[in-house]
């Protein structure tokens, strides 16, 4: 896969706007961990490689297991996640699917049941600001970066 182009130095104002939203975002209050999951998701569903490569990085980082990772895609048949946790992951899936779920009213329910109204506004604009940048490495094919294969996996 060959890029488009690299949105960093072509729109380099744009670019420096969506980042210092992200660093609202990191300040919120809101648990870095479960940032992480709600990127991680929304770009599996989006299926941009370019932002799982680099949130799986960072979650594998900040201390998130390797099952967890694994059993993001199934997280609702896994105990392996918080009430909060599927609250925040119900949020990102039926905002990311918006044009199908319109974001019904026991989305927002279940997340007033486990979050703050500022927190709820963050989360909100988490999920806003991951798909921006999916659809932006997605439509310019970004790539990830490629990292030599452990011995296990040679």
């Amino acid at each position: 896969m060959t890029p488009r182009m690299n949105i960093f130095q072509v729109a380099p104002e744009g670019t420096k706007a969506m980042l210092a939203l992200e660093a609202s975002i990191e300040q919120s209050g809101l648990e870095h961990g479960l940032l992480e999951l709600v990127r991680l998701r929304a770009s599996q569903l989006n299926g941009c490689a370019f932002c799982i490569h680099m949130h799986v990085k960072d979650a594998v980082k900040n201390g998130e297991s390797d099952m967890r990772i694994h059993m993001l895609d199934a997280w609702r048949g896994s105990p392996l996640f918080t009430d909060r946790e599927r609250a925040a992951l119900n949020w990102t899936e039926s905002l990311t699917r918006i044009s199908k779920t319109h974001a019904p009213d026991e989305d927002f329910a279940m997340l007033q049941s486990q979050f703050s109204e500022k927190e709820i506004a963050f989360l909100t604009l988490l999920i806003g600001s991951i798909n921006v940048w999916n659809r932006v490495q997605v439509g310019l094919r970004a790539v990830h970066p490629i990292e030599e294969p452990t011995a296990a996996a040679a």
